[in-house]
């Protein structure tokens, strides 16, 4: 008796401690907050130094907001985190947000970073003089990603496509590496290996200089991720605001700020900030647009979607509303 007695009295425990636990998670997500971190994956890349900023100069926390930043550097594996959800936001490229709704991952973009103008580009050998010298070369670039997008076009201006060239697979970074090192003849990549890939061995073929508008950053979430927690979307997207107002007033302290948070040398960082243009809060709204009124942001989303179309790379049919919400921004 003594023993089924025990046993009663410790399921009934196990009951009020699993009905704690759904109350505190009901009292966590009310009002769309939670006291749950906000967690946003991203790669090395300068772009991405404002959330650095917006965190250690405590914008997100001003804001009632714990964020996590997670440096993941290959494409592959930060969208398997993200669909595992594992995070709940990334920061990157608009049209690889774009391949990720595509690919039955719903995300929505509610913050811009930056657009690049000068920070990626093609890096060749020297002997070649244009782009349809490629033909027939080894060009390393990852696939699927923003490299892709930026290399097909290319090779389109100069009347080629991907079957007239050798395709190497490699994250971005590592492609600048391996052109350092004379492994490839040409590299689709980013600063600062525009920079070393130029000065050890080549040349920069093109860059975003050429083809601007084509890479804007961005910071997406996952859309449970925003309709469970609304409230700390809208934190996260006034503290961005806020940290981009710090870095206009504060410009060398705040480059100091994120080259640490992306442990790259503040010279290199300054260096490549030279090749992209950060959005405030006013350019994201200019952006954005209203409900009336849409942004020029959406006609770029919608210039992804062709793309990869085009490629036969999207799984499932996307509109721009699909992967854009500016419903944050214009509160």
């Amino acid at each position: 008796m003594k023993k089924w007695l025990l046993i009663l009295c410790s399921l009934m425990l196990l009951l009020a401690l699993g009905a704690c636990g759904k109350e505190k998670e009901t009292e966590a997500t009310e009002n769309g907050k939670s006291s749950e971190p906000l967690k946003v994956t991203l790669p090395t890349w300068t772009g991405y130094g404002p959330l650095f900023l917006a965190k250690e100069k405590g914008f997100f926390e001003k804001n009632g907001l714990d964020v996590e930043l997670s440096i993941i550097e290959g494409l592959a594996e930060r969208k398997a985190t993200l669909a595992g959800g594992k995070i709940d936001g990334m920061a990157t490229a608009l049209d690889v947000q774009v391949t990720l709704a595509g690919a039955d991952i719903p995300v929505q973009v509610v913050w811009l970073l930056d657009d690049s103008y000068g920070g990626d580009g093609i890096l060749v050998k020297k002997e070649i003089k244009d782009v349809k010298d490629l033909k027939g070369k080894k060009i390393a670039f990852e696939v699927g990603s923003t490299s892709q997008m930026l290399a097909l076009t290319a090779l389109e201006k100069g009347g080629l496509t991907e079957e007239d060239v050798t395709v190497v697979q490699m994250s971005a970074g590592d492609a600048g590496a391996a052109f350092a090192a004379g492994k490839v003849d040409a590299a689709v990549t980013w600063e600062p290996w525009l920079t070393k890939g130029a000065e050890a061995n080549g040349k920069v073929l093109l860059s975003t200089k050429d083809l601007p508008g084509i890479i804007i950053d961005s910071v997406a979430f996952r859309e449970d991720v925003i309709n469970k927690r609304p409230e700390d979307v809208k934190a996260f997207v006034k503290a961005m605001g806020e940290a981009m107002d710090y870095w206009k007033e504060n410009e060398k302290e705040a480059n100091e700020i994120m080259a640490k948070g992306l442990k790259i040398d503040v010279k290199e960082f300054e260096a490549t900030v030279t090749g992209l243009k950060f959005f405030t809060q006013e350019d994201n709204a200019k952006l954005f647009g209203t409900e009336n009124e849409k942004g020029s942001i959406y006609q770029s989303a919608d210039n992804a979607i062709q793309f990869y179309k085009d490629q036969d790379m999207l799984e499932k049919d996307l509109k721009a509303d699909d992967v854009i919400n500016g419903s944050f921004i214009q509160e």
